[in-house]
């Protein structure tokens, strides 16, 4: 059993660090929150292995953990510098996904969520609805919210384009 939990943990951890960044804006933060989501997965293994959902399980655990930490306390904007020297993915330069991640961060919590399952983990609405434990009518309305937010804030002038001008 702790043979296949780490086969999985090791196929699976590079992806839900991806969209544990997404969700936190901090590499540090989405490491702490892809580690306890792990530790919960272990806990539920031998329930999870059977049925064979143990990445949806993952993933639900880690969504669920870091909607609570939002709960908690006001999300605060971290700083994104580092995040300049990574690779881009294809026609992306690095200030542009920098500009992103900061305009994800500037999102309602619940927005974010949603933005980041439909459109950077490829999930359906109804999907996306299941994960976070509400309608696909709540989704829909988050979704097209969340979008017109991200453009807006894609749209305004950063203060590196101020200075230059």
């Amino acid at each position: 059993m702790d043979d296949e939990f780490e086969e999985f943990v090791r196929a699976r951890t590079p992806a839900l660090l991806r969209s544990a960044y997404l969700l936190t804006g901090d590499q540090h933060l989405a490491e702490d929150l892809v580690q306890t989501a792990l530790a919960r997965t272990h806990g539920a293994w031998r329930r999870l292995e059977r049925a064979g959902n143990a990445d949806a399980y993952t993933r639900k655990v880690m969504y669920h953990l870091q909607v609570r930490r939002w709960q908690r306390r006001r999300f605060t904007e971290t700083t994104l510098d580092r995040a300049a020297g990574r690779a881009s993915p294809a026609g992306a330069s690095p200030d542009d996904r920098v500009d992103l991640r900061r305009a994800l961060l500037r999102l309602a919590p619940r927005q974010r969520a949603v933005i980041v399952l439909r459109f950077f983990e490829d999930r359906s609405e109804a999907e996306t609805a299941a994960l976070l434990g509400c309608s696909v009518g709540t989704i829909k309305s988050q979704t097209a919210r969340g979008l017109v937010r991200l453009r807006a804030l894609l749209a305004e002038p950063t203060n590196q384009e101020t200075n230059r001008t």
